[in-house]
């Protein structure tokens, strides 16, 4: 049956994020409590100098020298998901981020609907390390929907089926905008996406992030770029 799903992979890319991980495991065990399907969620600390591995006792893990978001997503999914199926629901955040408790149960609803891709959306935490007409900007940009839907796409709130997945090779290793580059992909496959708005993520608004060009520096250039007002 189209939709129907029995087994979902979470991996969580971790690079030196000892402070915020915590944080993001125990979300991500609030949202698989709201669910009555096996989950796995795979930690992939990915050349980790720092106590990472002593605190993720609620995930997998698996260690990884790739230095690179997008290889370090792929190696987690196939050492968590190799051999899944259109039965099984791939879902990805991040390290620095918080799930909502729903954010696995409305990717599931969507997948039963028979949508094969799920994009969510992003909240950013405490904005005091960026200036106010940084964050003005952003949730200005963030509302600003187009007829399709939101149109956003995060690695931090990101789901897909399995099979579809496998189907066009996974995750590439891009240091930057594998999200981008894998739903991309998928769409051209002919994948049906949501635009889903329940499936929500708050991230942290560090100014220096983990990849380069990544949404750190974006909300860094969104604080430079602002127009001034003519009068």
């Amino acid at each position: 049956m189209i939709g129907e799903i029995d087994r979902v992979v979470v991996v969580v890319p971790a690079r030196n994020e000892e402070r915020l991980l915590p944080r993001c495991l125990t979300a991500l065990e609030r949202a698989v409590s709201r669910i009555d399907i096996p989950v796995r969620v795979q930690l992939v600390l990915d050349a980790c100098t720092d106590g990472s591995a002593r605190i993720a006792s609620a995930a997998e893990v698996l260690t990884v020298s790739e230095r690179n978001v997008g290889a370090a997503r792929r190696r987690g999914f196939e050492h968590a998901g190799a051999g899944c199926d259109g039965r099984t629901w791939f879902a990805t955040t991040d390290a620095d981020s918080e799930v909502e408790d729903s954010w696995l149960s409305s990717q599931l609803e969507y997948a039963r609907r028979g949508f094969e891709l799920v994009a969510g959306v992003v909240a950013v935490r405490q904005w005091g390390a960026h200036s106010a007409q940084a964050r003005r900007i952003y949730e200005r940009e963030y509302r600003n929907h187009g007829p399709d839907g939101h149109g956003h796409l995060h690695g931090a709130a990101l789901g897909f089926r399995a099979d579809a997945y496998w189907g066009i090779g996974g995750f590439r290793a891009l240091r930057t905008g594998e999200d981008v580059d894998l739903a991309g992909r998928l769409l051209a496959a002919g994948a049906r996406i949501a635009w889903a708005e329940d499936v929500r993520v708050t991230t942290s608004a560090r100014r220096r992030g983990r990849a380069p060009h990544g949404f750190a520096e974006h909300l860094r250039r969104l604080g430079r770029d602002e127009p001034q007002e003519v009068s």
